[in-house]
């Protein structure tokens, strides 16, 4: 029942039948042909039964195995190796299909090759998810033909393995090399070490017209007998919050990934390059209510409680409430931090619904507002408009499009900082704002 179960018939075997077919038919004209396609028949017949027995006759042929790491990095392309090793006597035709998660809808997925005698030979495929989650992979099937390529032997293995999909640590990893270097920066900045006066003290020095007189020290100027302050620098240790909106406005897809997983992918890059230059993320996702805050904190391990919290975030079907977040930033949030607000506003009439709760964050915060433009616009916009409906498409488009830029005057002109950019160049956009914020002292 097992050979049954695992026989397979190659096309080669019924291109053969076919043949044999057409001389049984010639035969009926031509008599001699009759005794040709017995003859026929019972080479092919002969030859069937003994590549059965070549595939069957070794109880496991062959031995095959897929690697899968303990994650997958979400919109990245993830290499998944599959090693096969042919433990026959003689060379063979193996054509792997790997049932794939549901998730990549891939039905048409197969590897050819052939590999010698006690031969192993490695193979690699690649896929790229655009949900996270768990993915499940269902069997690995190896179909075995030999030199006479009549019939197939399947292999099974690895039934229904499991992997979950991160947010890309792929991306994090990648800009975070770029932004140590300060290689992401498009001002042309260089590194500024900004005299403040929190409390970070750095040294006593002599007075100089121009210095603060709030900052002298009087036993150290009595001690010298000449005027002597205190210079202090800025803190390292800024708190710094992502704020992601998980209401349906984020819902929108683009390019397979909705502006949700942009966030979060963003958010996890960038919470590792604050961290690693010494300031303090944190977390915070909203809609009707606040679901996610995680303190801001600058430890080792801080970035996998926020890996872990972004894992588990989804959109809403809701409008976000500013009014609730911003009620809770101030009973929570008692320090001066600086606040990524991921969102997106599509019209300005529904920026001005919101704006009064946003003024009133950014009074006591700085707050930088990321919204994003909507490139599925662009092919309309410019494309030669010839008829009065492409007229129309057009006009209606580059409305949007100016809407969007208007939006970026208006928050400016309230003193919130916007950034307004293309759902792909998300990450590089905020950490080169972040960069800017730190060489210009404003954290």
């Amino acid at each position: 029942m097992n050979i049954i179960r695992n026989l397979y018939i190659h096309e080669r075997f019924f291109k053969y039948l076919s043949v044999l077919v057409i001389v049984f038919l010639i035969s009926f004209w031509f008599q001699i042909f009759y005794t040709i396609a017995w003859f026929m028949a019972t080479i092919l017949g002969v030859l069937f039964f003994t590549d059965v027995y070549l595939l069957f006759h070794k109880k496991q042929g062959i031995e095959a195995s897929r690697i899968l790491g303990d994650k997958f990095s979400n919109s990245d392309l993830n290499k998944i190796p599959i090693s096969v090793k042919n433990k026959y006597n003689f060379k063979v035709g193996i054509k792997i299909i790997d049932e794939l998660p549901e998730q990549f809808q891939k039905r048409d997925f197969e590897i050819l090759a052939e590999i010698e005698s006690k031969e192993t030979s490695n193979f690699e495929y690649k896929v790229t998810p655009y949900e996270r989650g768990e993915y499940f992979f269902g069997n690995l099937n190896v179909y075995v033909s030999s030199f006479l390529k009549l019939t197939s032997k399947r292999y099974t293995f690895q039934q229904n393995q499991k992997v979950a999909v991160y947010p890309s640590y792929l991306q994090m990893r990648k800009y975070e090399f770029l932004a140590m270097g300060n290689r992401l920066t498009e001002f042309g900045l260089k590194k500024i070490r900004r005299i403040g006066h929190t409390l970070e003290f750095e040294q006593i020095k002599n007075y100089v017209y121009g210095d603060d007189v709030r900052t002298i020290n009087w036993k150290a100027t009595a001690k010298k007998s000449q005027l002597m302050v205190n210079q202090f620098q800025d803190e390292k240790s800024q708190p710094i919050y992502s704020v992601i909106d998980v209401g349906r406005v984020m819902k929108m897809p683009f390019e397979n990934l909705k502006l949700l997983d942009y966030a979060i992918n963003a958010t996890l890059a960038f919470s590792n390059i604050a961290i690693k230059k010494n300031d303090k993320a944190g977390l915070l996702t909203f809609s009707k209510k606040v679901d996610t805050i995680i303190a801001a904190s600058n430890k080792k391990t801080h970035l996998n409680n926020i890996n872990e919290a972004l894992y588990n975030v989804n959109t809403k079907f809701t409008d976000a409430d500013f009014g609730y977040l911003y009620a809770f930033i101030k009973r929570n949030i008692k320090q001066r931090s600086l606040l990524l607000l991921y969102t997106n506003f599509e019209h300005i009439s529904s920026l001005k619904r919101q704006l009064t709760y946003l003024q009133a964050i950014s009074r006591q915060h700085l707050l930088v507002v990321i919204f994003f433009e909507n490139t599925e616009l662009n092919s309309l916009i410019n494309e030669n408009a010839e008829d009065v409906q492409s007229i129309y498409h057009k006009t209606i488009a580059e409305k949007f499009d100016f809407e969007k830029r208007l939006i970026v005057k208006e928050l400016e002109s309230r003193g919130i900082f916007a950034i307004l950019t293309k759902p792909k160049n998300l990450t590089v956009s905020v950490i080169n704002k972040y960069l800017e914020f730190k060489a210009k002292g404003f954290i």
